[in-house]
């Protein structure tokens, strides 16, 4: 019996990139980003996902310092992180797949504080698939901590207006 993990594997620039299905609640298409001024650039704004308020943010900004465009195959994929749900853009959501442990390889850049969420690339085939781990990406981007503090003032701005 191997040991093989699930993955949702999405496209970003060029490149295939996989997050472990544990962190993925769902997968949305892209509709109805509210702006919000002043977060970081990487932050697109924040979207309603089955009523409850998420930021989204963009990964081709993050990863490639350009802004990803709009076209259909745009996904976002809705996470959970012990600090925060959030949305994130992808060009294309392509597929879950099986990943057996032994295919992932650990990556020289993990010390490299700015990538340091690649934690593993699967060597498949012909593919090479990079593995982020959201908990750790969450916690390495500028600025989530103004984005928490503003989705919780939001949220008890919404529980006084409700009471």
């Amino acid at each position: 019996m191997q040991d093989s993990s699930k993955f949702v594997v999405f496209t970003v620039g060029d490149e295939e990139y996989a997050i472990p299905i544990e962190s993925v609640l769902s997968i949305e298409k892209l509709e109805g980003i509210t702006p919000i001024p002043h977060l970081p650039a990487y932050v697109k704004g924040i979207m309603k996902v089955r009523g409850e308020l998420i930021p989204t943010i963009d990964t081709e900004t993050i990863l490639y310092d350009r802004a990803m465009e709009a076209s259909d195959s745009v996904r976002v994929i809705v996470l959970r992180t012990d600090e925060i749900s959030l949305g994130v853009l992808v060009k294309e959501a392509k597929e879950i797949l099986d990943i057996p442990s032994e295919v992932i390889k650990q990556v020289g850049l993990v010390a490299y504080q700015k990538t340091s969420y690649f934690t593993g690339v699967a060597n498949l085939d012909s593919r090479l698939i990079t593995i982020i781990s959201p908990t750790v990406m969450v916690k390495t981007l500028e600025g989530i901590k103004e984005i928490q503090e503003y989705m919780e003032s939001q949220l008890q701005e919404a529980d006084s207006k409700s009471h």
